[in-house]
């Protein structure tokens, strides 16, 4: 449902039933690769229930976007590190909100950003072991591009991942990533030149965390419980040419 409360303003209401595919490995699977013992196969598709409420105003050089959401899954699929693989499991619910917003309070400067933030737990594990490992709680974006004039322009745009739980009890977190990336561009005619600084500030931050137990040589065979991380790529340079026609 959408409602036109006034000049450039809307309110709306979504709710929706769907599915959702787990590994389809585990569909067929009947012998754990690792061990060889036998598992159990799971359900291919999954129900979802989602539902929101949100608001949007639009006015000639601005525009916003509010909306609060809630998500069930009737499973999650979790990072294995030991196999490299998903495994499918139990129920989640999540509660959350997200905003974006768009301003030009100048002809030659665009303002954007956009940012969320989630509650999202496991529904039928005990208190204490319903975090869902790897989901981030608050995520944000947000740019500034301007136009120098003569096909010139400049853009800066910032990234940031909030810290998040690895195992369900949150004892173990990743930590938060904010990324910077600076580009100039040049268009004339039906060509753009860009010229672009990724990672601007050379951050040394993990695009990836996971905590899980592994083993190098003179560790305990059992392996030992540690996190395992891929750092972001290094401050790089990246030229490009883009041709429309």
């Amino acid at each position: 449902m959408a409602w036109r409360a006034g000049d450039g303003v809307e309110l709306y209401a979504n709710f929706g039933e769907s599915f959702h595919s787990n590994d389809v490995r585990g569909a067929s699977i009947r012998v754990d690769p690792l061990t060889g013992e036998t598992v159990d196969r799971v359900q291919v598709l999954v129900k979802a229930r989602g539902s929101e409420l949100g608001a949007r105003i639009e006015r000639p050089n601005f525009t916003a976007f509010l909306v609060g959401y809630h998500l069930s899954l009737g499973s999650e699929l979790v990072f294995v590190g030991d196999g490299g693989a998903t495994d499918p499991h139990d129920a989640t619910r999540r509660i959350g909100a997200e905003a974006t917003l768009f301003w030009r309070p100048l002809s030659w400067l665009a303002l954007d950003a956009a940012g969320g933030i989630t509650r999202a737990r496991f529904r039928n594990l005990p208190a204490g072991q319903r975090r869902i490992p790897n989901s981030v709680s608050r995520v944000m974006s947000g740019g500034a591009e301007a136009t120098l004039g003569s096909g010139m322009s400049t853009a800066l745009r910032i990234r940031h991942f909030a810290a998040a739980p690895l195992i369900e009890d949150g004892s173990a977190r990743s930590r938060p990533t904010t990324l910077f990336n600076l580009g100039a561009y040049w268009r004339r005619g039906p060509a753009k030149i860009g010229l672009d600084v990724l990672n601007l500030l050379n951050a040394k931050e993990a695009d990836i965390t996971y905590f899980y137990a592994s083993r190098l040589p003179g560790e305990p065979a059992e392996g030992v419980e540690d996190y395992h991380l891929h750092l972001v790529e290094p401050r790089q340079v990246r030229a490009s040419l883009r041709l429309s026609l």
